[in-house]
């Protein structure tokens, strides 16, 4: 499998002279497997926006462009370059969007195409060119065929969220963003008046089964894309409960369960080139069998 960075940053794109070692751009990824001619991308942050230029430069006029995209979730930074990927105009581009049922009101459909409305964009939904195919997502196991097979995990997140686990040749490429380990929300203080021992086991038990469902999910890949927006003592501090892990927790994680190279991902946007620098100074020393990295923009990594 091919895998290429297109966006890396979280919450919102930072582009500028202090960010463009790293990239400004929040999550986009491109995945090849193999030489099946596939083309997936999973998120559709800002990052999709240079990434369907480049397709569309080396892609003659009259030429078919399939594409699948999977969204882990929908929280803006993950799906706000949809309605600026050039191919999604063109009437030789056909998509199929995969994402994770909400359990609103609204379809993953009607959630991505509020974008194209008045409001927000000088082009509605309804006009785009391209062919557009949506597929609600569950935790479960998939037969993309072609040999390529997908296992998704219900992450811990503000917003519903999937992991992906693509397994194709004998390779894994696994991603686990937006996260952060369960825990338990109930009261575990016994002096506490409202107390109960029975849902403070229960809950303890409950986030101790998620946590190893989890690590289960991402055991044994080659690549690992996992979230690492903190350091410990940051999400210690007062970010618990936003959703996403540390890179101590990842590291911890990638180590227990033999996963080959892990890329920290999903950058704060607060973090700038020199201190990306130094936490990797830091944190990407020797592993004995993981190789860790911070992902950047336009890396390619081959599995």
């Amino acid at each position: 499998m091919y895998v290429k960075f297109w966006g890396v940053r979280g919450s919102i794109p930072c582009p500028g002279p202090s960010t463009f070692r790293y990239g400004g751009n929040t999550s986009c990824i491109e995945v090849v497997p193999g030489k099946t001619n596939r083309l997936i991308v999973i998120d559709a942050g800002s990052g999709i926006r240079e990434m369907g230029d480049a397709l569309m430069r080396g892609q003659p006029s009259d030429i078919f462009l399939k594409a699948e995209i999977f969204i882990t979730h929908t929280h803006w930074d993950h799906i706000m370059g949809l309605p600026f990927f050039a191919p999604i105009y063109s009437p030789n581009t056909q998509l199929t969007i995969h994402g994770p049922v909400t359990y609103e009101e609204n379809s993953l459909k009607e959630v991505l195409s509020g974008q194209w409305t008045y409001r927000y964009f000088p082009i509605r939904h309804e006009e785009l060119a391209s062919r557009i195919n949506y597929v609600e997502m569950h935790q479960g196991e998939y037969d993309l065929g072609e040999g390529l097979h997908l296992k998704t995990k219900y992450l811990n997140h503000p917003l519903l969220c999937l992991g992906y686990r693509f397994e194709f040749n004998g390779k894994i490429l696994c991603t686990a963003y937006d996260t952060e380990p369960f825990s338990n929300f109930f009261i575990t203080d016994s002096n506490h008046p409202h107390y109960d021992p029975a849902m403070a086991e229960e809950g303890q038990s409950g986030a101790e089964r998620e946590n190893e469902k989890l690590e289960e999910f991402v055991r044994g890949a080659d690549l690992l894309i996992f979230d690492a927006q903190y350091t410990q003592e940051e999400y210690n501090s007062k970010r618990k409960g936003w959703g996403h892990s540390s890179i101590e927790q990842a590291i911890e994680i990638a180590e227990r369960n033999h996963v080959r190279r892990l890329a920290l991902f999903h950058h704060d946007v607060q973090r700038k080139d020199d201190q990306m620098d130094e936490l990797c100074r830091h944190y990407c020393r020797s592993h004995k069998e993981l190789d860790v990295f911070f992902a950047r923009e336009g890396m390619e990594v081959h599995l």
